[in-house]
């Protein structure tokens, strides 16, 4: 199946060296060359400036340690605001010089240590010769409203309620998640959505009964992988822990910015791609959590300690799977975005879903579970009047 990460093949040299890493720290020598940003690099207006910004996002969360899911949604949001607003000026200024402005404004806000290379990238887009159709616009002006609504953004971004509510202490008994005396990750639990009503709009049904047949065939799945995995499935599953973690989606923003620029898509559609891709994600890990808290499902090595895991099982309950609920919101938006891709993004979604079975950290019902969660988002999103999303102050 590794065919089906093509677009990310620049990542893959390093996967067996971060092998059990949850985070990443800063890669150096030749590695540090190769993941500095390329976006100074590049003439906006040939790839778009919404999907180079989105580069140097992914080039810096390889670098620092963020929250991604986050750090993707404002992006985009901002960059999808600020086009916005540079269309509605008559004449208007260059989309491209607002999106970039706005990105720098959110980028430098996640990563306060990387304001110079953050200006810098600005000032590159600056200097760059601009397509012939645009030589009389006003950069500047884009710059000074993209900054205006990078600003709004952070200060709408204030109150999302991210990391701030408390699941509180699992239950006891047969089947119940148990901690393992670190703190129990909150992810999106009870924070403010972009497009679902409430967190638990697309609550999944109850997992299998613990020690049901259907529950014991699951988990003796999980156990025969792990008696038997092979080295393709150990590095789909490192792959995937690495490129789609708590502090880094590469993977899937690689991939929709592969789609966004094969199918010749402007700097506006691209930014509104991306806000409905990343925008879903994050609600669909809102619902995620609310699912893990409502059920504290057990995970398999705790079902049966003869499961060898390839990497420390993360620190909450195992169903849904947080890894396919991103996956089926991703997915689910760049499949509408892009219909001849369908089958593809089907695909890589799946494989994403499997790389947590392979691993032996998650039953094939919570990757199920959560890709039909992301996906019933991903419609949402699509269905929803973006005048009425994530209003900003």
């Amino acid at each position: 199946m590794r065919h089906l990460i093509k677009p990310f093949a620049l990542l893959t040299g390093i996967v067996l060296v971060a092998a059990c890493a949850e985070t990443t720290t800063a890669p150096t020598g030749a590695d540090a060359e190769r993941f500095k940003s390329a976006s100074s690099a590049v003439k906006f207006w040939d790839v778009g400036a919404s999907t180079s910004w989105n580069e140097l996002a992914t080039d810096l969360t390889t670098r620092r340690v963020t929250n991604a899911n986050r750090l993707y949604a404002y992006l985009s949001l901002a960059q999808f605001r600020a086009a916005e607003a540079a269309k509605a000026i008559r004449p208007h200024p260059p989309i491209s010089s607002a999106i970039g402005a706005a990105s720098a404004v959110v980028l430098s806000s996640f990563f306060p240590d990387d304001i110079a290379e953050i200006e810098g990238v600005l000032d590159a887009q600056r200097a760059e010769a601009p397509w012939p159709g645009a030589k009389h616009e006003d950069f500047a002006a884009g710059e000074a409203l993209g900054r205006a609504v990078g600003a709004k953004v952070l200060v709408f971004a204030q109150d999302d309620r991210v990391g701030l509510a408390d699941p509180g202490v699992p239950p006891v008994g047969p089947g119940f998640w148990r901690a393992n005396g670190g703190p129990i990750a909150r992810g999106n639990y009870r924070a403010r959505p972009f497009f679902i009503a409430s967190d638990s709009e697309f609550r999944p049904p109850p997992p299998p009964v613990f020690g049901s047949p259907e529950f014991l065939t699951a988990l003796a799945e999980v156990r025969h992988i792990s008696d038997t995995r092979t080295s393709e499935q150990l590095a789909i599953a490192l792959f995937w822990n690495l490129n789609q973690s708590p502090t880094r989606n590469a993977a899937m923003n690689n991939l929709a910015v592969e789609l966004i620029r094969n199918h010749h898509r402007g700097d506006a559609d691209a930014a509104r791609i991306l806000f409905l891709a990343n925008a879903s994600a994050f609600d669909a890990v809102v619902g995620c959590f609310d699912a893990k808290y409502h059920y504290w499902f057990i995970r398999p090595s705790q079902a049966d300690p003869g499961i060898v895991t390839a990497f420390p099982v993360p620190p909450h309950p195992s169903y849904p799977s947080a890894h396919s609920c991103i996956s089926g919101a991703m997915t689910g938006v760049l499949a509408k975005e892009f219909p001849s891709e369908t089958a593809r993004l089907r695909d890589v979604a799946l494989e994403a879903s499997l790389s947590r079975l392979y691993a032996g950290i998650h039953y094939r019902f919570d990757f199920e579970a959560g890709l039909a969660l992301g996906n019933a988002v991903a419609a949402k999103a699509e269905a929803a009047n973006l005048d009425e999303v994530a209003v900003l102050p």
